[in-house]
């Protein structure tokens, strides 16, 4: 596959793309109304509809996980999607807009293919099982799926596909997911789950009922000491950049910057009963004072 026999139009356009197919993978990012579309702008217009691509087959395969069909239902998609990436690294073959456009990326930025299957693989975690109290070993395993796995992709549409822009990958997207957890307990109890590890919910005498452990009093030291080991991949993800291309770090260091003022917010408002359906504040002042320290070994 070249580049030439991807575009099949006159006028030259990002990946080589048919504009509405890329209309297609923007219009699914921008109907998610997430502050993720804004933050892609910085990028130029061949890596930014890469990044939609990404974030928009993401989107899909995590509708399917937490969609409300049989399970059977949802791992028989997934596995449908597992059997899509193949045929697009084995025969180009495609069957929509975003197929297309993931074949483009798949061959500009030389993504790889078990990173789509490991996140395809984290999505059926959610699928198979609820996830509650899972040990140390799953819940890395998961954050490294559904999160890292989608940060190696990321470095190599920014720019950088070394060694240690995976390592980036793999600091930040466990930092990235779990934010995301300690954000989400009380949204995610509802849904039967509760990403906290086991052992550390026994050492707090916090139960595994995911709704029981709202209330516990012992909920705040796991959620401090989850919170403590983000804070460090955060720190190491932004020691680890300084070894890798400034300008591919960029968006990397803004995604950064934004989650770890969620967590510190967080962190501010506790894991009390009552504060755990309460949003932590976080200002664009502080938004900017986070980015600007991430630049800080």
């Amino acid at each position: 596959m070249t580049a030439q026999n991807i575009q099949t139009h006159d006028e030259p356009t990002p990946l080589g793309c048919d504009p509405a197919d890329l209309a297609w993978v923007e219009s699914t990012v921008k109907q998610a109304a997430t502050s993720f579309a804004a933050g892609m702008r910085i990028l130029p217009p061949m890596r930014r509809y890469a990044m939609y691509a990404i974030y928009a087959f993401c989107r899909v395969v995590d509708d399917i996980a937490d969609g409300y069909e049989p399970m059977e239902q949802r791992k028989a998609a997934l596995d449908a999607w597992h059997q899509r990436i193949a045929a697009l690294y084995d025969h180009g073959t495609t069957q929509d807009p975003l197929d297309r456009v993931l074949l483009a990326c798949i061959h500009f930025f030389a993504l790889r293919q078990d990173d789509f299957h490991a996140i395809i693989d984290g999505m059926m975690m959610d699928a198979e099982n609820t996830i509650v109290a899972p040990d140390e070993k799953t819940l890395d395993l998961y954050c490294d799926r559904v999160a890292s796995a989608v940060g190696r992709l990321s470095v190599r549409i920014f720019g950088d596909s070394t060694e240690d822009a995976d390592k980036v990958a793999y600091h930040l997207g466990r930092a990235l997911q779990l934010t995301n957890i300690l954000r989400d307990i009380a949204e995610d109890a509802a849904r039967g789950r509760l990403y906290l590890p086991g052992d550390l919910l026994d050492r707090f005498h916090v139960p595994h009922d995911p709704i029981k452990a709202l209330s516990a009093p012992g909920l705040q030291g796991v959620a401090n000491i989850l919170s403590v080991r983000a804070l460090d991949h955060f720190r190491k993800a932004f020691i680890t950049m300084q070894s890798c291309r400034p300008k591919a770090m960029l968006p990397a260091r803004i995604m950064g910057a934004s989650y770890e003022a969620v967590l510190v917010a967080l962190r501010k408002r506790g894991w009390s009963a009552n504060a755990l359906h309460e949003r932590p504040e976080t200002s664009a002042l502080n938004k900017v004072f986070w980015l600007t320290r991430s630049y800080r070994p």
